[in-house]
């Protein structure tokens, strides 16, 4: 133990006394690291704000739709349904981290305000308390109000600045009923969302409660029923997503007693949009099941060309990793070559050589590491400040327009691993090769 500390120690000195040659291949590591780092980091941060915002976006992981045959296959289910999709979930005993209602209008709101009218792509009821985490990550403009209530209204930016609303102005919201009546509702604008992504764009939040009642639907109706697996801010797996979305259909399948159809599981938008086409059956209420893969699955050809180029940029960052550390390090052992003659010549093995050159090859990439981390955080918070709001379609993927890199402890631990991976193919041969050369020849200096 003892002689293999005064190794370690020893390498160490080495690697300072030639922190010069080790210099190129220090630069080569440090930069390759820093673009490893960068475009992992960015890389998921921009699934993780896609997520997020399909997350909320949704209401959950697994969302249970109900489609209402009676009133033109709009999205609307009772509360004897949702009562049973609540009971399935437990008979399924899926862990869930919490539970949201929503009813949805969709195409069909128009706001008024002071003689000008928007039309709302997305109308949602929400329930304030229960959804209290999701608004909390919301970017305000304005407000929000502590107390929305029931007469509140939440408006997206774009949304306001079309009508010249802000935070305290009443609105009028006019919903078209299913037999294409008219109904209107005075809400005061308690926030505004900046929001410009597709999914927020022509966007408003009201009561669950009051969207209830300005759509004559009952009190306790909901459009969907979402289930939220990833326990705080975290990401449920897919794998555990399509399982869980699995069970929680067997076990509603077992408990159906004809009030609703069960429908088939989708798995793309093509068969989602083929669903909503097809009736629900003798059933008054169709209930599907979707999950965001689902819902994202448009862009799902986007984020096929994202992981190719990031793919493609690791490997070629990778590969100058292996070839600056074979060339470098073969050039340096070439240097050294009667430097190792004579250790050998006072007593030192293959073993403790070999030792020597290994604890300066992790050295350097311990250095490397650091150093490219480093680099890579102060590149982020860089990136941090550039907008790609011009960028038609990317919001999606930032959050307040921005870029954000997302540092997973799995990710940096794969790229570490990568790099000492490539330092050990790069290095252990040619110093097995150094350390068992034949006495003479090391003294005389002869190529390696």
């Amino acid at each position: 133990m003892d002689k293999t500390l005064a190794l370690v120690r020893l390498g160490l000195k080495y690697l300072y006394r030639y922190r010069r040659r080790y210099g190129f291949l220090l630069a080569a590591l440090t930069f390759s690291f820093t673009i490893v780092t960068l475009i992992t980091s960015l890389r998921d941060g921009m699934y993780d704000n896609l997520y997020h915002a399909a997350q909320s976006h949704y209401a959950g992981d697994i969302v249970a739709v109900g489609y209402d045959s009676e009133i033109g296959r709009r999205q609307r289910m009772g509360e004897e349904e949702v009562r049973q999709i609540l009971d399935a979930a437990e008979l399924a005993g899926i862990r869930i981290d919490h539970t949201v209602l929503r009813t949805l209008h969709f195409m069909e709101a128009v706001v008024h305000f002071n003689g000008v009218a928007v039309s709302l792509r997305h109308l949602v009821g929400s329930d304030w308390d229960a959804e209290a985490a999701m608004f909390a990550r919301l970017d305000f403009e304005q407000g929000p109000e502590p107390e929305i209530g029931d007469d509140g209204i939440l408006l997206s930016l774009p949304t306001a600045r079309i009508l010249g609303a802000r935070l305290g102005d009443s609105v009028v919201l006019e919903t078209e009923g299913h037999l294409g009546q008219k109904n209107t509702g005075l809400f005061i604008v308690r926030g505004i969302v900046r929001d410009a992504t597709v999914f927020g764009y022509y966007k408003a939040y009201v009561s669950r409660l009051s969207l209830n009642r300005l759509l004559l639907y009952g009190d306790g109706d909901s459009s969907q029923v979402g289930f939220f697996l990833g326990g705080g801010d975290g990401r449920a797996s897919p794998a555990r997503v399509n399982r869980d979305r699995e069970a929680l259909h067997a076990a509603l399948g077992q408990i159906g007693d004809g009030r609703f159809e069960l429908l088939p599981l989708v798995n793309n938008r093509e068969e989602f949009n083929r669903e909503r086409r097809n009736p629900v059956g003798d059933a008054r209420v169709g209930v599907s099941l979707y999950t965001l893969a689902v819902y994202l699955s448009e862009v799902s050809d986007m984020l096929r060309a994202m992981n190719l180029m990031t793919y493609f940029l690791y490997t070629m960052m990778l590969l100058i990793i292996f070839v600056s550390a074979a060339v470098s390090y073969r050039l340096i052992l070439h240097e050294r070559t009667r430097e190792l003659g004579v250790m050998r010549t006072i007593g030192f093995y293959g073993a403790d050589l070999r030792l020597v050159l290994w604890v300066e090859v992790c050295g350097v990439g311990l250095v490397s590491i650091v150093a490219g981390f480093v680099l890579a955080r102060l590149l982020s918070l860089g990136i941090l400040l550039l907008s790609f709001s011009w960028f038609p379609s990317f919001e999606i993927f930032m959050r307040d327009g921005r870029l954000t890199a997302l540092y997973l402890p799995g990710t940096v631990l794969l790229n570490v691993v990568s790099v000492f991976l490539l330092l050990a193919f790069a290095a252990i041969f040619p110093s097995f090769r150094a350390s068992r050369r034949n006495l003479p020849e090391l003294l005389r200096g002869e190529p390696l």
